[in-house]
């Protein structure tokens, strides 16, 4: 009861990070009638076509959402950690139109759609505090298509490097400096358009120069200044500012 407590108000502070809510708003965010699910790796928290009926909030692990084209390749298209609303934008789409994924063991919490739309129509602010959580969403995912389509493959494995430590570290999760990364080759390949040899090849490479320490499941930043150089990375897209 009190991890489910204390995760719903995780969700109340993410919220009001987003925009200004008082008091009446975050007592709304706190009855939200919150149900705590475990999932295990590769498990699925949703595929595509099914019909949605809940919002996640992520409280540990990691998920990640992709799509499966016709000869069954996976492009990754984000990659979720804790304090991350995973699926808000389902809130108001009747079908699924794409794989939402454990990559570790992870738990979230799920909200009802209709207590969710509910809470955003009685308290605007919550309303407008979730509609800017979508806006920095696809901001996102505008980053990630100029990432995979116009970055050659150290910039853009740089780049995915630098902006999970930041967006890490902005959640209170850990310094940039270092961080777990619980993924394959395989997988890193999926979300940058890369096979996996390259993956492996690129990582080898920045490690050689002394920007990056990597092992199975993490990754030590050596060189943040180098780094972010090479990855032609800035925070301007993450939108980490409150609203």
């Amino acid at each position: 009861m009190a991890a489910r407590v204390f995760a719903i108000r995780s969700l109340a502070g993410h919220l009001k990070a987003r925009y200004s809510l008082d008091r009446d708003d975050l007592d709304g965010i706190e009855r939200l009638n919150g149900t705590a699910r475990s999932f295990e790796p590769n498990q699925y928290l949703l595929r595509e076509g099914d019909r949605p009926k809940y919002c996640s909030f992520l409280v540990d692990g990691f998920v990640y959402r992709h799509k499966i084209v016709a000869d069954g390749g996976r492009q990754i298209v984000s990659i979720h950690i804790p304090g991350d609303i995973i699926d808000l934008q389902n809130m108001l789409l009747q079908e699924a139109d794409h794989n939402i994924q454990a990559l570790t063991a992870a738990t979230v919490l799920l909200f009802p759609h209709e207590e969710v739309v509910a809470l955003a129509f009685a308290r605007p602010a919550v309303g407008k505090a979730m509609w800017r959580e979508t806006l920095i969403e696809a901001s996102i995912s505008r980053e990630w298509i100029a990432n995979v389509g116009r970055r050659d493959a150290r910039e853009r494995t740089a780049h995915l490097i630098c902006e999970l430590a930041m967006r890490r570290e902005s959640a209170g999760l850990g310094p940039r400096e270092a961080y777990e990364l619980p993924m394959t080759q395989e997988q890193l390949g999926d979300a940058l358009g890369l096979t996996a040899v390259h993956v492996n090849r690129t990582l080898k490479a920045l490690q050689d120069d002394g920007l990056i320490t990597r092992s199975k499941r993490s990754v030590a930043v050596n060189d943040w200044e180098r780094l972010r150089a090479v990855a032609d990375f800035t925070t301007n897209y993450l939108h980490l500012g409150q609203g």
